[in-house]
């Protein structure tokens, strides 16, 4: 396993979007505005709730967030579809974390439920990805469920999310 901080700052979440943490061809998280977290709190291979890893997160809420702006204006909320993309994006940084190789993909999500709204009044979400399987084959995989937590509320709850690595295609 290589060896990586378990706290992740801004500006180390801005150097793996960079493609500059893990290396060229590798897992890398989206430049804002589609980042979806300002840090890393928690990160591992063999803790979480099934002892098979797990990522902890924060985003900050702020009203000026460009997705309030058109979604949807005079009822501003963020879309649910970022969340969830939040924590796919925290399942493939574990996998490149772990020192897994491949550059990473979402392949689906077995079941979503969202009880609750972002919206600008909220001060900050936190994720949370526990992985309940982890294939090391030629095609690296994670098997997660996550959570989002608004200021203290679980609001989103998914169930089965599957991210993999693979190598570039030439």
């Amino acid at each position: 396993m290589a060896q990586f901080p378990t706290y992740f700052d801004k500006e180390a979440l801005l150097q793996c979007a960079r493609g500059e943490l893990f290396g060229p061809g590798n897992a890398q998280l989206p430049l804002p505005p589609m980042l979806m977290m300002d840090r890393i709190t928690e990160i591992s291979a063999d803790g979480g709730l099934h002892g098979k890893g797990h990522v902890v997160a924060e985003f900050d809420i702020t009203p000026d967030l460009w997705f309030f702006a058109c979604h949807f204006p005079g009822n501003p909320v963020m879309p649910g579809c970022l969340g969830l993309d939040g924590l796919w994006q925290l399942t493939g940084f574990n996998l490149g974390w772990r020192g897994w190789q491949g550059q990473g993909f979402a392949l689906g999500v077995g079941e979503v439920k969202l009880q609750g709204m972002v919206t600008p009044a909220r001060k900050m979400i936190t994720y949370h990805v526990d992985f309940t399987r982890v294939i090391d084959r030629r095609l690296k995989m994670g098997v997660a469920d996550g959570r989002v937590v608004a200021d203290g509320e679980e609001i989103y709850n998914v169930k089965d999310m599957k991210v993999g690595l693979a190598a570039a295609a030439a």
